[in-house]
């Protein structure tokens, strides 16, 4: 399997890898079944993502997705974020191995789930997996 040279920049060198103390909305997201699953953490002011921080479990495209994730998503406003999408992690990353476009799906996934934990909206158990 052949990795983009930026897919392994942000795997070897992942940005924003850390739990948050004093989050404003923190978001699931994995399977059991895959084994990848992430955790992330955002802080906002002013409607805007001034923090994005993530704790992943998984392989190389995981790592790698879920940092894309988090360095697209901070400085945007929670529509912003909202309107953050695989295909712009994927194509951020200057694409992914076919058997590993779905893990794009994590960071995502759980970057939504902590904008609805922040605006106070119950997250599913069905809209924490893949």
């Amino acid at each position: 399997m052949k990795y983009t040279d930026k897919v392994m920049e942000h795997f070897l060198n992942p940005q924003n890898a850390y739990s948050m103390d004093n989050y404003d909305g923190k978001g699931y997201y994995g399977s059991v079944e895959c084994g990848d699953y992430i955790e992330v953490y955002i802080k906002v002011k002013d409607n805007v993502l001034t923090e994005v921080s993530y704790m992943v479990y998984g392989c190389t495209a995981s790592v790698a997705t879920s940092s894309m994730m988090s360095t697209l998503a901070k400085g945007k406003t929670i529509e912003q974020a909202l309107k953050i999408t695989e295909d712009d992690v994927e194509n951020a990353l200057d694409g992914l191995p076919e058997e590993k476009r779905h893990c794009s799906n994590l960071g995502v996934g759980a970057l939504k789930n902590a904008i609805k934990n922040y605006q106070g909206i119950e997250v599913s158990y069905e809209e924490s997996i893949f």
